[in-house]
């Protein structure tokens, strides 16, 4: 296993492939790869001791090995597309080009439960823009007595996401729901909001890595300065929030843009402690004043 890991690594390395779609790195995207051709599971060989690495690898596996990685460099596809699974919060997940790729700091905040904003567990969550629905299933296992909406405008997101939910056994209390931002939910409150919408500006569109191309551009691309949709989202979330409610958005590099957008609007910028940025955290409170 560890040659064709190493062999997996330097073909990527000389193919000069983007890695940021669940690695970051081409030791760790080759780990994954080979794992998955072995039929173990991504993290495994980085648990266990070097014996592992070892072990002999079939005529059978090299095949699938090496077909893996030549569809990896020639398509220029993230691997979680070409393997069907990604991983978010600890968690397994289908994924293919309908959505994004699950990578969002706010797993951080999810593992933490929120507990440097909420005094109490959230009863009614929304997860907004949820694209295969990670964020709103790793929110129902946080917080295991809450209900979690999560609200997309794309069906075929939504087709993805409804798999997950029922692939975890929650379809009870994540509720997969086409909506226009707030369109669908009308007059129902929320504890906690989280929103990883489309924030990429124009120019950060325009030099995407080739990788990037694969995943939906209507997940990605909001404006010239990325904060469209947040726009929307900040000014009508008090109509959708408790009076003890917090709002989560991420925004990505188009933090750069949000003082010129909303000058004045005071918002938490979140710091991570497994990196990442472009996350702000701000009440109901400041949001009534402010709009």
């Amino acid at each position: 296993m560890l040659d064709w890991t190493r062999f997996a690594t330097t073909q990527m390395h000389q193919a000069d492939l983007f890695f940021g779609h669940g690695t970051d790195n081409a030791w760790d995207e080759a780990v994954v790869l080979v794992s998955h051709c072995l039929s173990l599971p991504a993290d495994l060989a980085q648990k266990t001791s070097d014996m592992l690495f070892q072990s002999r690898v079939t005529s059978f596996e090299k095949a699938n090995i090496y077909d893996l990685l030549e569809k990896r460099i020639e398509s220029r596809e993230p691997l979680p597309y070409l393997t069907n699974q990604a991983w978010f919060c600890g968690l397994p997940f289908y994924t293919d080009k309908r959505v994004l790729i699950p990578r969002s700091p706010i797993a951080e905040l999810i593992q933490d439960g929120f507990s440097s904003w909420l005094t109490q567990p959230p009863q009614l969550i929304m997860d907004l823009c949820t694209g295969g629905g990670c964020i709103a299933i790793a929110m129902a296992y946080a917080f295991p007595s809450a209900q979690v909406d999560a609200l997309d405008i794309s069906e075929d997101a939504l087709a993805v996401a409804n798999e997950n939910i029922l692939a975890h056994g929650l379809e009870e209390r994540v509720f997969a729901i086409q909506s226009d931002v707030y369109g669908s939910v009308q007059g129902q409150k929320y504890d906690l909001i989280v929103a990883n919408p489309p924030y990429v500006d124009a120019e950060d569109m325009a030099d995407l890595p080739q990788e990037f191309l694969h995943e939906p551009a209507l997940a990605l691309a909001a404006g010239n300065d990325g904060l469209d949709i947040v726009e929307t989202i900040l000014r009508q979330a008090t109509q959708h929030l408790t009076p003890q409610g917090w709002l989560f958005v991420e925004v990505g590099n188009s933090l750069v843009h949000m003082e010129q957008r909303f000058p004045g609007l005071e918002v938490e910028w979140i710091e991570f402690a497994n990196g990442g940025d472009g996350v702000f955290a701000v009440p109901f409170e400041t949001l009534n004043a402010y709009f």
